[in-house]
């Protein structure tokens, strides 16, 4: 018998012996089911096993799945990928074999995990998150993550997430709402993806998603049924308006018709709402992304249509001036990345006019730096928080109470590669954030995101509560 196993047995002895001394001074009448119980709590559950292999996303690229073991059960978690990295996002880590998987493939990450992550894992406490977290962190040493890969570590961070949540007993959206040391939490409103373009489509239109929010909803559930109508109704007015070829669905699911403007998009997703009968009970949001479409200083409107690129050059003053007629026209509530990701000066002076929320992607990509930075500004105020541009949980977790003590908006999003994994769906209900985006009531990896909002919803009872009109601050 080694050492360990000697000190394991007497540990578990002396367990015993607690277990049994207690039965005895409570009187219970049933003292093996009293032992049981008292067992349970004093025999607290360890990492024994992290698992890792390469899945497919939903755009059929290579990705990490893991599955990590403890002695109550096997957890699983895979982590969604972006079809760009921005400059500030944790790196994810990918073999460049042009061989395999065009270069995709992301065997390294898997590897790091069943041989380094691993071994630095078993035996902790899958409850505490944020010393499983630094403790790859301070394995990987870098800035951005690029040793171990964010892929691998944020893999491994959601399955410990959920490993904490089962040793509690308690549902993840209550666990992580523990961990950010909230009281509440919140149903968020869904941004249904309704008509894509950019670069999650095939057709001309450069901006890249327009949303529809059911804020008036009572439920997250009335909220879903809404957006599954608005949808269906829009199917109806673009086959009307631009043939069946128009409700091919992008990456996100919105529909793709071929539309030449942000105004012909927001018609025709106007003319879905008036049909519904919901009315303003469903606001609208549009992601510009418009660093995808920005040449220098300028914006080309054109530049996915080959025979126009460079006839539609707008400024970034002209840009200004056509949100503000479009907000003045439709129910816009929020505007994601109005200008490139560099330009500071017009996002802060487009944010500051009031006139809806401004949400930062691309100029925050989530990275803690770029947020305290954008609070200081006053350049915008709203977070998008993708958790893999992050690397970890507790990231996560404080970047979110950098925007919350800001008094901005979160919104939590998914991103255009996604799995079969729906933890940002807890996420946004344990942290409050208000807002989910999740791409279209439509394919199978985003659907499920919002189905888990409604089995939360369910099992949260008459305590749930959705975000609604008040969904720009959950505090």
């Amino acid at each position: 018998m080694s050492v360990q196993e000697y000190l394991d047995k007497h540990t578990l002895s002396r367990k015993i012996e607690d277990a049994v001394n207690a039965a005895v001074r409570a009187k219970t009448s049933d003292p093996v089911l009293f032992i049981a119980n008292h067992m349970k709590k004093a025999v607290a559950s360890v990492i024994t096993k992290v698992k890792a292999r390469q899945i497919l996303d939903s755009r059929g690229i290579p990705t990490v799945e893991v599955d990590l073991h403890t002695n109550k059960g096997v957890f699983r978690a895979s982590v969604p990928s972006g079809d760009s990295s921005g400059t500030y996002e944790a790196i994810e880590l990918r073999d460049g074999d042009k061989g395999m998987y065009l270069g995709n493939s992301v065997a390294k990450a898997v590897k790091n995990i069943n041989e380094r992550i691993s071994e630095a894992l078993i035996g902790m406490d899958p409850k505490l998150q944020a010393q499983i977290d630094h403790a790859m962190i301070d394995l990987d040493k870098t800035e951005k993550k690029n040793e171990l890969g964010a892929n691998a570590i944020l893999a491994v961070s959601i399955a410990a997430c959920k490993a904490g949540a089962a040793e509690k007993e308690v549902p993840l959206c209550k666990h992580l709402s523990d961990l950010s040391g909230r009281a509440n939490m919140t149903l968020p409103v869904p941004a249904f993806t309704v008509l894509s373009g950019g670069n999650h489509a095939s057709n001309h239109f450069a901006i890249q998603e327009i949303m529809i929010l059911p804020v008036g909803a009572s439920r997250f559930e009335e909220a879903l049924q809404w957006g599954s109508e608005t949808y269906h109704h829009l199917k109806a007015v673009v086959t009307e308006k631009n043939g069946n070829m128009g409700c091919n669905v992008g990456e996100d699911g919105g529909l793709t018709p071929d539309i030449s403007s942000l105004k012909e998009g927001l018609e025709l997703v106007k003319e879905a709402i008036n049909r519904t009968g919901y009315g303003d009970k469903i606001k609208i949001a549009i992601d510009v992304a418009a660093t995808n479409f920005c040449i220098g200083t300028k914006y080309d409107l054109d530049i996915k249509s080959p025979s126009k690129s460079g006839q539609n050059f707008k400024s970034a003053e002209d840009m200004i001036d056509m949100y503000k007629e479009l907000c003045a026209e439709y129910p816009i509530v929020f505007i994601e990345d109005p200008f490139d990701k560099e330009d500071w000066e017009h996002t802060k002076y487009f944010s500051n006019l009031g006139i809806c929320q401004v949400v930062g992607d691309d100029l925050l990509m989530s990275n803690s730096k770029r947020v305290e930075r954008a609070i200081q500004e006053s350049a915008c105020n709203a977070l998008l928080l993708k958790v893999n541009q992050i690397g970890t949980v507790t990231e996560a977790i404080e970047v979110v109470k950098l925007a919350r003590d800001a008094q901005w908006g979160v919104v939590t999003s998914h991103r255009c590669g996604e799995t079969e994994d729906s933890f940002i769906s807890d996420l946004s209900v344990g942290l409050a954030t208000g807002v989910i985006k999740a791409g279209a009531p439509c394919r199978g990896e985003r659907t499920m995101k919002y189905n888990q909002l409604l089995r939360i919803e369910e099992e949260l009872g008459d305590q749930a509560v959705y975000a609604g009109e008040d969904w720009r601050q959950t505090l």
